[in-house]
Order: structure tokens, then C-alpha cells, then sequence
């Protein structure tokens, strides 16, 4: 089967960097506070549910189904013409799956069904809390994270490509079963990747509209930039890949049967609202603004958020500093009612 680069005629991808681990040694904190994304080789080989998949694909259908407790889950359904890429329809005015709540273990019934379909039809479930949909199954297959209150989620799936996009959270994501296929480029390649609508996504996320497998640089002719920015790894179960805040990822699932477990965390305080809801307030109140505002506005930014080094408010007597103030959970909750209270009028 050709490489992606060779589909698309461009030049190989530069490899992430690599680290052999020891499986299950914790992790110390220059690894999972890293702004570059590094593959961990055997970080999770010892876990059972990856010992089971090494053995084989029914294995580890097996050893899920020992964890589960009659769970639904929201399972997306392609034809087999979409050849596993979970994007728009046609003209984008929806999506080339379906999304159905079934039981988990007819997703696992489905995957075994069509396990040696040439072309198979699409099935994924996506970012599913383990704990809710397999009571246990993180007291035998879990990652030491220090103090960290990581979100653990599984994915679970066939032959898939999921497009390029981004998350906020810091991600720790490690391969249990199958192989995978990750491409990841730096939160500066943004308008190079040619980022689809952000208000109608396919799983949430703003993602790439351009085919990795077969690019078209007539179309989107800074691609090629981005490409030369990229790198790339392909994991094997065992494996595990540290994907920094921001980053865009493109992920393809190797396998008839593929299974991923990861973790999401912030570096950032718990009350703190996600920045694309600022996004999407400013393309409301900002983005068509006179050249002269935006640039004033601009400023403001620049002054109060993203060079802020508490100086701005050192004038004001501290106790009148309101928002200016360093904020904690409480002011949180009161700047919130504040601006809802503001959008309503």
C-alpha cells in the first residue's frame, strides 16, 4: 500500500520523536507539560487489554466484553464508499455518516461481522468515558499521571481517518489494540491546513478539509507548506504519543479492529471556560468592525490578555481591580453571570 506522500506527490515526513519506555514507569513532568508531541514505545505493553490484542483481534473483543454493563454509546455508521474517512457530505451541509445510540456490544458484534470485509462500511465510536461504559476496566489498563484529574475515554473502531484537528486539553493517547497512524503539525500551520466551518463539525472540532490520502494542491495549494511541517509516527498496541494543547492531529486507524484509550487534561485552572467560545463571541462582535477598531480592539487584547503580566492594573488600588484581578474560582462564576446577563439583552 503507497504512503500518503506518495499519494499525494509530496516529500517524506519528518518522524516524532521517540522515546523507548518502561512499561508502566510513571511519567515525569517535562514529558506530559511538553509543548512537542513525543511517541512513548511499550509505555502501556503491559497492559492486560493489550496483551490480549497482541494475541488476537478476538481476544481482546473478548476481554471488552468482560467489562460490559449493559452501556450504550453513540456509534458513527459510514457506507463503505467513504472508505472510513468521517467527514462532510458532498455539498457540506451535513456529514457522510450517520450517528446512532446502540449498546456497545453490537458495536462489537458489527466489528466482528465485517472484520474480513475488503469494504467493510464505517463503524467508530469516539471519546466514550471508560468508567461509564466499562465499570473496571481502568483498574487493570490505567497510566500514572501525578496529580493530574485526567478525562480517560476510549475509542473504539475499523479502518477509519479521522481529518485533521485540534483539542485544547493536553492529550495522552495510547494504542490497545490495532495500529494507528498519526500526523501532527504545529498550532502555526492553522492556514495552511484550510480548516473547515467552525459551528458544523463532524465530532466537535474544526477539522481540515483536505484529503490526506489524495491532496488536492490545485485547490489547496498551501498544503504543501503545511505538509513539509508535518510529522508523523505509526504506533503499534503498547504504544502510547504525548499530543500537546493545539496541535493538529490527523488520525488514521490501520486495522479491522482498533482500540484506544486516552487521557485530556489542562494546564489551566478547572474554572476556566474554553477559549472558542471567545472565538466565536469575537467573529459575533469583532471581525467586521471598521480596519481602525479591529486594530484598536487589537490592542486591547494584546494589553489585557495575551502580553498581560499583571503591570496593566498596577495603577488601580487592589481592591478596586474587579476583573483585573488575578482571578480564581469564585471570580470565575461572577464574571459568568456577568457576561450571560450582558447577552441577554
Amino acid at each position: 500500500m503507497p504512503s500518503h506522500a506518495d499519494a499525494v506527490m509530496l516529500p517524506a515526513v519528518q518522524p516524532i520523536a521517540e522515546i523507548a519506555w518502561t512499561a508502566g514507569a510513571p511519567l515525569p513532568d517535562e514529558i506530559l507539560a511538553a509543548t512537542e508531541p513525543v511517541v512513548l514505545r511499550g509505555l502501556v505493553s503491559h497492559w492486560p487489554m493489550v496483551r490480549a490484542a497482541k494475541t488476537s483481534s478476538q481476544a481482546a473483543d473478548a476481554y471488552l466484553r468482560g467489562f460490559y454493563r449493559d452501556a450504550t454509546v453513540m456509534a458513527m455508521h459510514g457506507a463503505p464508499e467513504i472508505d472510513g474517512r468521517i467527514f462532510y457530505n458532498d455539498d457540506m451541509s451535513g456529514f457522510n455518516f450517520s450517528m446512532q445510540q446502540v449498546r456497545f456490544d453490537a458495536v462489537l458484534d458489527a466489528l466482528r461481522a465485517h472484520q474480513d470485509d475488503p469494504r467493510p462500511p464505517t463503524l467508530y465510536v469516539g471519546s466514550t468515558t471508560i468508567d461509564a461504559c466499562l465499570p473496571g476496566f481502568t483498574a487493570e489498563n490505567d497510566v500514572r499521571l501525578g496529580t493530574r484529574d485526567a478525562l480517560a475515554s476510549i475509542w473504539v473502531g475499523n479502518r477509519t481517518r479521522i481529518p485533521a484537528h485540534y483539542d485544547l486539553p493536553d492529550n495522552l493517547a495510547c494504542v490497545a489494540a490495532g495500529r494507528r497512524r498519526f500526523m501532527l503539525f504545529p498550532p502555526d500551520q492553522l492556514a495552511n491546513l484550510y480548516i473547515g466551518p467552525l459551528d458544523l463539525t463532524p465530532a466537535g472540532q474544526a477539522v481540515s478539509l483536505v484529503d490526506f490520502a489524495a491532496a488536492d494542491l490545485v485547490r489547496y495549494p498551501r498544503f504543501a507548506t503545511a505538509w513539509a511541517h508535518a510529522r508523523q509516527a505509526e504506533l503499534a498496541a503498547g504504544d502510547a504519543i504525548f499530543i500537546p494543547s493545539m496541535w493538529w492531529h490527523h488520525i488514521e486507524a490501520l486495522d479491522s479492529f482498533n482500540v484506544l484509550v486516552n487521557y485530556w487534561w489542562r494546564q489551566s485552572p478547572a474554572y476556566m471556560d474554553t477559549p472558542a467560545t471567545t472565538l466565536l463571541h469575537a467573529l459575533l462582535t469583532m471581525r467586521d468592525l471598521p480596519p481602525a477598531q479591529r486594530l484598536a480592539w487589537q490592542e486591547l487584547f494584546r494589553h489585557y490578555v495575551f502580553e498581560s503580566d499583571g503591570s496593566e492594573a498596577a495603577h488601580i488600588p487592589e481592591a478596586a481591580r474587579h476583573v483585573l484581578a488575578p482571578i480564581d474560582a469564585m471570580g470565575a462564576r461572577m464574571l459568568r453571570a456577568h457576561l450571560l446577563n450582558r447577552m441577554k439583552r
